[in-house]
């Protein structure tokens, strides 16, 4: 598997991310602390996996900037999406170190307070990363 694979790669890690996330949320309001635990290491190594596939492609490979070729109104919606993606993918990082940090020393209000904010922002990132994904690359 070759380089250009890599934004395919990326979609999938946003999808699995999604998922997992999804998952990890329905265990932790069905009082499953330690499947809601497992969920939710397994979608923040998608992320963590993302991440690093997307410096890699966007800075070793491609270069940073990948042009979107749309027009009209598709051209609005994208670029409306990625204005809202970005901030809120790099906004997410600390605060999932700070989420973790929390629930592995116990302090559960802390965390909760923290992923009452993160955990809408990290579904809609990885949502939004796979339609930017879809808007670049098949559409």
């Amino acid at each position: 598997m070759g380089p250009h694979y890599l934004p395919t790669v990326n979609a999938c890690l946003n999808a699995t991310a999604f998922v997992l996330l999804m998952v990890g949320w329905r265990a932790i309001k069905a009082g499953h602390r330690v499947r809601h635990q497992k969920f939710m290491i397994a979608a923040l190594i998608a992320s963590s996996l993302f991440l690093c596939s997307y410096v890699t492609y966007h800075y070793l490979i491609h270069g940073a900037v990948t042009r979107y070729q749309g027009t009209g109104i598709w051209r609005c919606v994208y670029f409306t999406i990625l204005v809202t993606h970005t901030p809120l993918a790099m906004a997410i990082v600390p605060f999932c170190a700070m989420a973790v940090y929390h629930a592995v020393r116990g302090n559960f209000t802390a965390h909760v307070k923290i992923t009452r904010w993160l955990f809408p922002a990290w579904v809609y990132v990885s949502v939004t990363g796979v339609a930017i994904y879809l808007m670049l690359y098949v559409f």
